[in-house]
């Protein structure tokens, strides 16, 4: 199995010593990795999520507030299907806070108490990052395991419908968005709460 990065994928501790039927035991290994940078990506997203959910202020708020709930609860679902998935492949899910942060490779959320738009502003930008990892894991599986490939495009699918909904906040009637296509939250945030007179 191929990936896009030049760096082989070590194996971490939770690491089996079998796999599903019809993979090497190589195969599942690399790919439960994979999983595994999926998994602390959308456990930080969850997380992320109620962080906004409890922290967005101004107009709009309880479209926003309510709207937040339930993706985040099906992005909990991605994470047990995902973890699941690590399990199923031979390997442990590892789903603690320290997990997330010693191995992640992106930053923490930068806003706190913020306006919708900061907060919608930020959050493309999560969308934009976290969806093109999630695409390069379902390029990496796609010639070795299509049970994994599936829940990935089927993830997919639904991130990319919530940052539509995201979007939908953040485009002026001719379809351009406020954030301009930036890839720092609090610029992205900036030029949104400018986009909406705040």
């Amino acid at each position: 199995m191929s990936t896009d990065s030049d760096t082989p994928i070590t194996a971490r501790p939770g690491t089996g010593s079998y796999t599903v039927p019809g993979l090497s035991q190589e195969d599942g290994t690399r790919i439960a990795e994979l999983l595994q940078d999926r998994l602390n990506a959308l456990n930080d997203l969850a997380l992320t999520l109620k962080h906004v959910h409890w922290n967005v202020v101004g107009p709009n708020f309880i479209a926003v507030h309510e709207m937040l709930d339930p993706h985040t609860d099906e992005v909990r679902g991605y994470v047990d299907e995902t973890a699941e998935r690590i399990a199923t492949l031979g390997s442990s899910p590892l789903g603690t806070p320290g997990e997330i942060v010693k191995n992640r490779s992106w930053s923490d959320y930068s806003l706190n108490r913020a306006t919708t738009n900061e907060h919608l502003g930020a959050l493309n930008v999560v969308y934009d990052g976290l969806i093109a990892e999630h695409r390069d894991a379902q390029r990496a599986v796609a010639d070795v395991d299509p049970i994994t490939e599936d829940m990935l495009i089927s993830q997919i699918k639904g991130l990319e419908l919530f940052q539509w909904f995201i979007r939908a906040h953040l485009q002026n009637t001719a379809g351009e968005l406020a954030t301009g296509g930036t890839q720092a939250e609090d610029t992205a945030a900036q030029r949104a709460a400018k986009a909406a007179g705040e």
